[in-house]
C-alpha cells in the first residue's frame, strides 16, 4: 500500500489592523495600569479593528498576501479552512465569505472552532486533505476580532485581547522534505466554564435577558486557565518530544501559542528549550486567539529566527479546554 505524503508550509501571510490599543489607554477605561499588565502578562500593546469591521476581512488580507507570497492566483486553492471564534455571523461559513472576498473560485470551506488551539487543529486536518492526495493547495487562515467580544468594563479580559489574522498555504512536501513531522491533540471538557462566552447559541439564544447579564462576552476563570496552560503546555510539548526521540536541543524554533509570557517562558525552561530560541511577539499583539502562531511564524522569519531546514516545535492551549502540539521541518 502507498503510504501517506506529508504536508509543508509552503508560504504564509498575515493581516493586522493599523488601530493600536496601549496599556496607557486602557488605564484610561478601566483600573489598571501599563506595569501591572506588562507584570502579569507580557502584553505592552495590541491592534484592534474599527468598529464594525469583520473577521473575514481580516481573513481575506491575510490570504491575499499569502497569494502574493506564493505567486499564485486565488483559483488554485482547493479548500479554504478558517479557525476562528467571532465569525462574522453564525452562518454561513466565514471560509464562504473570504472565498467569495479573494474569488476563490474551485475551492470549498469550512469554519473551525477550537479557540486559542484552533490553528493547530486547522493545520492538523489541512494536512490531512494533503496528505491523503485529495488536494495538492489547502489556505489555513486563523482570524480573531477578539475585541467584538470583550466587555470593556472586564479589567481581566480586556487587557488581554487583539485583533489579527494569519494564514498559511499547506501542498505536499517534495522528496526528501519532512514538512508536517507529527501532531498530538486533545480536549478536556470539563474545562469549559473556566474560558467561555455564554450567550447567542442553542442553550442561551439572544434575547434583552442575555444582553442586560453580558453573556455576550468573553468570561474567563484566570487562574484556572492559567494553571491548566501551564501544565499541559510543557506535557504536550514533551509528549511530541519524546514520540520523536528528540530533546530540546534539537529543536531550533519554539513557537507557542501567544496567550501569557509567564506561561511560554515556563514551558520552554521545562522542556530545557535554549530561550534564544523561543519566539515571542505578545508584547507587541497580545493575545490574537487564532492569529498568534502565524503572526509569531511571521515575526520569526523575518527577524532569522526561522529558516529552511529548522526544526519547530508548536503548541497551543485554548479554551474548552482545547491544548495541541506539533513537529514540522521549515520548508522555505
Amino acid at each position: 500500500m502507498q503510504s501517506l505524503r506529508r504536508a509543508k508550509i509552503s508560504a504564509i501571510g498575515r493581516y493586522v489592523p493599523p488601530k493600536v490599543v496601549t496599556n496607557h489607554d486602557l488605564a484610561k477605561i478601566v483600573e489598571t495600569t501599563h506595569e501591572w499588565i506588562v507584570e502579569r502578562t507580557g502584553i505592552e500593546e495590541r491592534h484592534v479593528v474599527e468598529p464594525g469591521t469583520p473577521t473575514s476581512e481580516l481573513a481575506a488580507r491575510a490570504a491575499t498576501e499569502l497569494l502574493k507570497a506564493r505567486g499564485i492566483e486565488a483559483d488554485e486553492i482547493e479548500l479554504i479552512i478558517v479557525v476562528t471564534v467571532t465569525p462574522d455571523m453564525f452562518f454561513p461559513a466565514t471560509a464562504c465569505l473570504v472565498q467569495h472576498k479573494i474569488q476563490a473560485k474551485h475551492a470549498w470551506g469550512f469554519d473551525l472552532s477550537a479557540a486559542c488551539s484552533g490553528f493547530l487543529y486547522g493545520l492538523t486536518v489541512g494536512a490531512q486533505f494533503i496528505a491523503s492526495g485529495a488536494h495538492k493547495k489547502v489556505m489555513v487562515i486563523g482570524a480573531d476580532v477578539m475585541s467584538s467580544i470583550l466587555n470593556p468594563e472586564d479589567r481581566a479580559t480586556l487587557v488581554l485581547f487583539g485583533d489579527a489574522a494569519g494564514a498559511i498555504l499547506l501542498e505536499p512536501a517534495e522528496e526528501g522534505e519532512d514538512g508536517i513531522i507529527d501532531f498530538f491533540h486533545e480536549v478536556d471538557g470539563s474545562g469549559g466554564e473556566s474560558l467561555y462566552m455564554p450567550g447567542g447559541g442553542s442553550l442561551n439564544p439572544s434575547s434583552h435577558e442575555t444582553v442586560d447579564q453580558k453573556m455576550h462576552y468573553v468570561h474567563q476563570r484566570g487562574q484556572s486557565v492559567f494553571k491548566y496552560a501551564v501544565r499541559k503546555m510543557e506535557e504536550l510539548g514533551r509528549n511530541m518530544l519524546e514520540r520523536n526521540s528528540i530533546t530540546g536541543d534539537d529543536i531550533q524554533t519554539f513557537i507557542a501559542h501567544q496567550a501569557n509570557v509567564r506561561i511560554i517562558d515556563a514551558t520552554a525552561d521545562k522542556l530545557g528549550l535554549d530561550p534564544n530560541k523561543v519566539v515571542k511577539n505578545i508584547h507587541k499583539y497580545g493575545n490574537t486567539t487564532a492569529g498568534t502562531i502565524p503572526l509569531a511564524i511571521c515575526d520569526a522569519i523575518e527577524q532569522g529566527r526561522l529558516k529552511k531546514g529548522d526544526l519547530v516545535l508548536f503548541t497551543a492551549v485554548g479554551a474548552g479546554f482545547t491544548a495541541g502540539s506539533v513537529l514540522a521541518r521549515w520548508a522555505f
